[in-house]
């Protein structure tokens, strides 16, 4: 018996679906180091998760580096690109393909965001993104938190990318469904 098509992509959304929801929050990293010093990072693991620069930097021979931030409205912590004069996406690889991705983010205000998934060859599958980050209503507000979410059937890595010189993009959370074993390529 043949499947068609729009069956079988049915068959394996529900099959991934089924996967449990891996959510990575940053809550272990270390933000600081001593004498309050920035905890700036080539790489950082999570529940299997790589987060790297996307590339090295165009501008100048300096490493390109992670940063951890605190969100001092909630206490959360977040990841982002430590490269204040060179915007260059953050890229986070799973252990295993993924069907859905969801990332929650807070940066400057105003500072645009992407959220792009691609396949394991590099081929962009998927993508979302936001021409602004919301703004605070009261300068007591809490930064504002938003989410974006890409989704396709097996995706081996996310970027984030927007921010423009001395603006910064923080992932919160992300959130991702992996592809059962059952399914097939």
């Amino acid at each position: 018996m043949r499947l068609s098509k729009a069956l079988w992509i049915a068959v394996l959304t529900a099959s991934a679906m089924a996967a449990e929801e891996v959510v990575v929050d940053f809550e272990n990293a270390t933000v600081f180091l001593a004498e309050k010093k920035a905890n700036r990072v080539p790489s950082y693991e999570e529940k299997g998760v790589i987060f790297t620069p996307a590339h090295d930097p165009k501008q100048t021979r300096g490493k390109a580096l992670l940063m951890f931030f605190p969100n001092l409205s909630n206490g959360h912590k977040g990841i982002g690109s430590a490269m204040a004069t060179e915007s260059i996406p953050v890229r986070a690889t799973f252990p295993g393909p993924v069907s859905a991705v969801e990332v929650k983010f807070w940066g400057s205000t105003g500072v645009p965001a992407l959220l792009e998934a691609f396949d394991t060859a590099g081929k962009v599958v998927d993508q979302a993104s936001l021409d602004a980050a919301p703004a605070r209503k009261a300068p007591g507000d809490p930064t504002p938190v938003f989410t974006l979410k890409v989704s396709g059937p097996r995706i081996a890595y996310v970027q984030f990318s927007g921010p423009r010189e001395g603006e910064y993009l923080v992932a919160d959370e992300i959130r991702f469904a992996p592809v059962s074993e059952g399914a097939t390529k």
